[in-house]
């Protein structure tokens, strides 16, 4: 069982350490006060994280649950070339889960905001009814008017993604079969510990190289989607580009959602590294006047349907 609420709270207000320059005020008060940079506004993004549909005790360690919950939210502002400021956090835990596991929770979390200086700065604490319930929003900061949204594509773009795609669906079609054993040959995959690619946003955001971005949380299919609506254009890509996990085939590689690499367009006159922050880029396509998705495999080309991650949807 967890410790009784307000001992829960002093220990989480001990691991979150000292607030960081942005935060005036953390934990303790009723709200949080922050001071952005001058001449920045803010971004701000949540996310939930629920027992059942995102994790299972079983299968994912504590520490994996709490780093996973925080990364999510950091790349989110990755993929508008922000810097994070802050997080806040609200958990519903229940009665039987241990006192060992909410450290460990914390432990990871802790572990991954320390590295980009996150300050944890307030939340909730609550017992649940019916499992883990993490909510995390993360605050951001850049400079005013420089945000890199998902609406400003242009027809003849390049489309670019970082790193290798569906090493962390692999990981969960593992899971799926194997449980624990999957997890026990490969703890250190993306799946459990994936890195938010904040200094690769931030790169592109400072360098105004990026036209739009997105990170891959559902799967490239559906990512690249979101970008080509809300930018009111199309978009083709070509297989045998795409950079793929080893071992994982194109279907994984497409569709398999939680990679949280960022996929960014750039107008065909803009040098792209093939590297940046150490994260390998690849160029994978372009974007389309015409709308739709197409994907390009050898000689033939067809409609590349979004088959990623979607909630509620019928199977």
């Amino acid at each position: 069982m967890p410790r009784a609420e307000k001992a829960l709270i002093a220990q989480i207000k001990r691991m979150a350490g000292k607030p960081g320059r942005a935060v005036i005020r953390g934990i303790g008060d009723d709200c949080a006060v922050l001071r952005p940079p001058a001449g920045h506004e803010l971004v701000i993004t949540t996310d939930l994280m629920l027992e059942g549909t995102h994790f299972r005790r079983d299968w994912h360690p504590p520490d994996s649950v709490g780093y996973k919950c925080l990364a999510r939210g950091l790349s989110d502002i990755a993929a508008m070339g922000a810097t994070p400021m802050a997080a806040f956090l609200s958990l519903g835990l229940p009665q039987d889960v241990r006192q060992s596991g909410v450290k460990g929770f914390f432990h990871g979390f802790m572990r991954l905001a320390n590295e980009y200086t996150v300050t944890l700065a307030g939340g909730d604490i609550a017992e649940s009814k019916r499992g883990i319930v993490a909510d995390i929003m993360v605050i951001g900061s850049l400079p005013r008017g420089r945000s890199v949204v998902r609406s400003g594509a242009q027809p003849g773009d390049i489309i670019y993604v970082t790193g290798a795609l569906g090493e962390s669906a692999a990981m969960l079609e593992q899971l799926m079969k194997r449980g624990k054993k999957a997890a026990k040959d490969d703890p250190l995959s993306r799946h459990f510990y994936p890195d938010p690619r904040l200094e690769v946003g931030q790169y592109l955001r400072a360098r105004k190289l990026a036209t739009s971005m997105i990170d891959l949380s559902d799967g490239l299919s559906t990512d690249l989607d979101h970008i080509c609506k809300e930018s009111k254009c199309g978009a083709s890509i070509v297989r045998d580009l795409v950079p793929m996990a080893t071992g994982v085939g194109s279907r994984i590689a497409l569709d398999g959602g939680e990679d949280y690499e960022l996929l960014f367009t750039a107008n065909p006159s803009k040098r792209i590294p093939i590297e940046i922050a150490g994260v390998p880029v690849s160029e994978i396509g372009w974007i389309t006047k015409e709308r739709g998705v197409k994907l390009i495999e050898g000689a033939r080309t067809r409609k590349l349907v979004a088959r990623g991650w979607e909630h509620f949807k019928k199977s």
